[in-house]
């Protein structure tokens, strides 16, 4: 079974409620379509009710079952406000809520931290740092986690990794700029639980670093040594290991030379941490232009709820893709799973 069937299969077998506040774009509407045929989801048309139903009516696209909230309902988003202010630890004040409410993306994320809706879908037309500031300061961040990030898996076509796939997890190659000891930490933790979520794997954490198990030293090692201590101490239930250049994590033969200790995670790594971001997009990039790579994701992590983000420039196939990911996410949430 294949990555995406194994995701409808989750994603089916425990739907949510999903508001898409950007469901004025074409492709987005033809997205949410799939999903909502497929019975995935519970759709909830957050704002621009009346170009969504033309697009719709367009593309001879059926949204009898679709709930459509429309920002300009006053009593609705009174009633969401006044459950919002209700909330701990809330940033902003009633009068700047108020205002923020006519953007759908703010009135979907606010809807979404009272749980009438279980994730937000956006990113077509917003900015990601945009969507990342909306909900840091609207949902919040997870209370065990240091700060938001991203993941992405990747299909390499002409590669075989330890498990005889040719899937890999990267992060954070989108978000988290510099990220300090503690911070590397909780996203390599994150990751684990978003891509057992995911995937079903049980995670095999590698962190990078241009050292292996100290055959080079320097600040720079330092941190990534330090941050994969603070992850063992945090969740030792995790296979989280490093440091590890990139060729002792994914291929055994290396690592039986480099790593000389016992190791879960040395040449069988399934998830890649990158040590910052200048590293990890250009890793990206290069197994995108040299590897024939495609890419799943990024996907949103950090936050009490599922925020969910998408490239402004993503075909149908990929949306529907990162819109079933952030359903069987939620999902777990839900169900309490870390």
């Amino acid at each position: 079974m294949s990555l995406i069937d194994t995701v409808k299969a989750k994603a089916k077998a425990n739907p949510v409620r999903v508001a898409f506040p950007e469901a004025n774009d074409e492709k987005m509407v033809k997205a949410i379509d799939e999903v909502s045929m497929g019975k995935y989801c519970d759709v909830f048309i957050v704002g621009h009710v009346d170009e969504v139903k033309e697009l719709c009516e367009k593309n001879k696209i059926d949204f009898s079952t679709w709930q459509f909230i429309d920002d300009s309902n006053e009593e609705y988003k009174e009633s969401i406000l006044k459950k919002y202010l209700q909330l701990p630890n809330i940033v902003y004040g009633e009068k700047s809520l108020r205002r923020r409410m006519s953007d759908p993306l703010y009135l979907a994320l606010m809807m979404e931290a009272i749980d009438e809706v279980d994730v937000t879908f956006a990113g077509i037309t917003s900015a990601t740092g945009d969507i990342i500031f909306a909900a840091q300061t609207i949902v919040g961040l997870d209370d065990d986690l240091e700060v938001p990030s991203s993941v992405g898996i990747a299909e390499l076509p002409n590669y075989k990794f330890a498990d005889g796939g040719n899937l890999i997890a990267v992060g954070d190659c989108a978000v988290c700029t510099n990220p300090t000891a503690k911070e590397l930490a909780s996203i390599a933790i994150n990751t684990c639980t978003t891509i057992r979520s995911v995937t079903g794997w049980e995670p095999k954490c590698a962190l990078l670093s241009y050292s292996t198990d100290g055959s080079g030293n320097g600040e720079l090692v330092e941190k990534v040594k330090t941050a994969v201590r603070i992850a063992n101490e945090k969740r030792p239930d995790l296979k989280i290991d490093g440091e590890f250049q990139l060729d002792s994590a994914i291929v055994p033969a290396i690592a039986q030379k480099k790593v000389k200790r016992a190791s879960e995670v040395a040449g069988q790594a399934n998830i890649l941490i990158f040590p910052d971001l200048n590293a990890g997009n250009i890793g990206v990039k290069l197994i995108q232009q040299f590897g024939g790579a495609d890419a799943y994701g990024p996907l949103l992590q950090g936050f009490k709820k599922i925020c969910s983000d998408c490239s402004r420039s993503a075909p149908v196939s990929e949306l529907v893709g990162n819109i079933l990911f952030s359903i069987v996410r939620a999902g777990d949430l839900k169900n309490g799973k870390k």
